[in-house]
């Protein structure tokens, strides 16, 4: 199928280092601008239309400043050649300019997002040529340009950004060196005053990139984002000025687009309706017809695997069970307990707690590193406790905030959801990978509990259980939606009558031949191998371990006599589980037959393809469990 939209009248326009523009001139540029941001939003509704979601108001907002950008240095200004955006969700222009500039085959748009497509959702140099620079986590971005800058003194180095990356304190430090060394930057910022969480002059008053970036000592220029002369002449002032400079793209997010302009739902991906006005709007009735032939298509149903009931999101598990406590809580005891958001509480579950549990919750914008101090503060105080959340991928942005609060005594329960990589279509800078690194205190020291539940019931189980515990306490979550584990009979195992006790593993199916031991995302999925094997008569045991880090010894003595053990994680095979479990089974004397599956890959693109990519699908475990049980 050939990209609907004609991009054939793209220009390619080349503007020398002036201010100005002649009529003619505006108009080819407005025209390339408008072709951008059609095919953006063309190709994220199409995403939208497949069920692989995106983000379409980021991406679709710079059109304006990266062709301006484009045809300056194709002009002949001495701009550096690579592509610098600290915002990788705003992967879908890169992807756009790309096939607009020659360097991407126009029909490889329609595959934004799929598996094996080179799509991410975040943008990674080693899926396509296009790509100069892999983002994704923000707050990377500006001290990797400042080097840049340092090695080609002879060019301007470009950074496009946004209002909420600039929150990141690594943007800060980056804005001092720039300065202080006089480096040629340019940071060009999408001013739109949305992310994801909400309006940051609501949630964070009094931050304001002018005064900030001027107090660091950059030259800064706004301009109105969406008056194309008035931007061109604000991005030729800052490229004339000798130094940093920053130009501040003033509009509301989406401009343009039906009933989604100036919204923060625009971060995520189109809405199909939104989609279908703003293109037969535009003409683009090709674009519409396809869109409608995606949609309709039959989409496969999931697996069934034996053992599994109705799936639930844990990640938002954590926020109800939270809640919960906190209802059972007095007035004055809800007021010693406060949550800290880094805007993400819709996706880690705190959206309930700050809808009934205002005075328990803080909105904290794009500040991983301080609202984890913050909250450790808070949980420094006598009865107090503080509460954290965000992705797993982020946990190794606060590693050494870990460490500190952990020796300050602080009493914390922090949840980091996305863990793994299963239904993580963000790729390889989201995935939740070396959740471990948060036990990083040595042994005689205070214990730190790490807990990964495998499904909605049990969340609710731990979340009661660990809340009132002292000290530094992890749980984890994943992205993706898991199944009931369903016992013998068919009930849920960790529904009614069920109790979580710390550091103790579960026997889900016991067995003789030999034991597989799993937790979170993959313990359904070995049920599922186990239950299968069993039908040939081959009796293979299953462990949950929700305590990642703590020694059962009664049930490893059982398990180390057995004929095999196999350990099946989708975190890190480097830094999980499996290269723990093998060592306390030899300290203590034991030595079955041992194997451990991770992940062990880059990803490449996807949501439910990314367990099998890293060869984690059921067939894949099946096919170990059989390699140990012939050996």
């Amino acid at each position: 199928m050939a990209f609907p939209l004609d991009l054939s009248s793209f220009s390619r326009l080349k503007l020398p280092l002036k201010p100005e523009i002649d009529r003619a001139g505006l108009a080819q540029l407005e025209s390339d601008i408008t072709l951008l941001r059609d095919t953006i939003i063309t190709l994220t509704a199409i995403a939208r239309a497949r069920g692989l979601g995106g983000h379409t108001g980021g991406p679709y907002d710079i059109a304006p400043e990266v062709v301006i950008v484009d045809a300056l240095r194709d002009g002949g200004v001495a701009i550096h050649p690579e592509f610098f955006d600290e915002a990788g969700h705003r992967a879908a222009l890169q992807y756009a300019r790309g096939a607009l500039r020659g360097r991407l085959p126009p029909e490889q748009l329609l595959h934004y997002r799929e598996y094996g497509s080179g799509l991410a959702g975040h943008p990674e140099k080693e899926l396509l040529d296009c790509i100069d620079f892999s983002s994704g986590r923000l707050g990377h971005a500006a001290g990797h340009v400042n080097g840049v800058a340092l090695a080609c003194p002879g060019e301007a180095v470009v950074m496009f950004g946004s209002d909420g990356s600039q929150m990141e304190g690594n943007n800060a430090e980056a804005a001092r060196l720039a300065v202080a060394n006089g480096l040629n930057v340019k940071w060009i910022i999408d001013d739109n005053n949305v992310t994801i969480a909400g309006y940051p002059d609501r949630y964070l008053p009094g931050f304001n990139l002018e005064r900030t970036l001027s107090g660091h000592g950059f030259a800064v220029f706004p301009a109105d984002g969406e008056d194309t002369q008035a931007l061109l002449a604000a991005i030729v002032a800052a490229l004339r000025h000798d130094g940093p400079a920053a130009v501040l793209c003033r509009r509301a997010m989406g401009p343009g687009i039906p009933h989604l302009e100036g919204t923060p739902q625009l971060h995520d991906v189109i809405t199909l309706d939104a989609a279908r006005e703003y293109l037969a709007s535009r003409g683009h009735d090709r674009a519409r017809a396809v869109l409608d032939e995606i949609e309709g298509g039959a989409a496969a149903p999931p697996a069934e695997l034996l053992g599994s009931g109705t799936a639930d999101a844990c990640r938002k598990q954590f926020g109800a069970s939270l809640a919960g406590v906190l209802a059972g809580l007095s007035p004055d005891e809800r007021q010693r307990v406060r949550a800290f958001d880094s805007d993400l509480e819709g996706s880690v579950g705190l959206t309930v707690v700050r809808e009934q549990f205002p005075e328990c919750f803080t909105s904290g914008g794009v500040q991983e590193r301080g609202n984890f101090l913050a909250a450790a503060g808070f949980g420094s105080q006598p009865d107090c406790q503080g509460v954290f959340a965000t992705f797993s991928a982020f946990l190794e942005m606060v590693i050494s905030e870990i460490t500190m609060s952990r020796l300050n005594e602080v009493d914390l329960l922090c949840h980091f959801s996305h863990a793994g990589v299963d239904a993580m279509s963000d790729n390889t800078c989201h995935f939740g990978l070396n959740n471990f690194f948060a036990d990083n205190y040595v042994e005689a020291g205070t214990p730190t509990a790490l807990y990964f539940p495998a499904d909605v019931h049990q969340m609710d189980a731990v979340v009661r259980r660990v809340f009132a515990g002292r000290g530094l306490r992890f749980i984890f979550s994943n992205r993706s939606k898991l199944p009931e584990i369903l016992d013998t009979a068919g009930a849920p195992l960790h529904g009614d009558g069920y109790e979580f006790e710390p550091g103790r593993d579960e026997i889900v199916r016991g067995g003789d031949d030999g034991w597989i031991v799993s937790y979170g995302d993959m313990l359904h999925r070995c049920l599922h191998v186990v239950e299968t094997l069993r039908t040939e008569g081959i009796s293979v045991g299953l462990v949950n371990k929700p305590t990642l880090n703590v020694v059962d010894e009664k049930m490893l003595a059982r398990l180390g006599k057995a004929p095999f053990i196999l350990v099946v994680e989708s975190l890190n095979r480097r830094t999980g589980l499996g290269i723990r479990y093998g060592s306390w089974l030899l300290e203590r004397g034991f030595a079955p037959r041992y194997g451990h599956m991770g992940t062990t890959r880059p990803g490449n693109c996807g949501q439910a393809e990314q367990i099998a990519h890293q060869r984690l699908a059921p067939a894949d475990v099946e096919a170990k469990v059989r390699e140990l049980l012939a050996a």
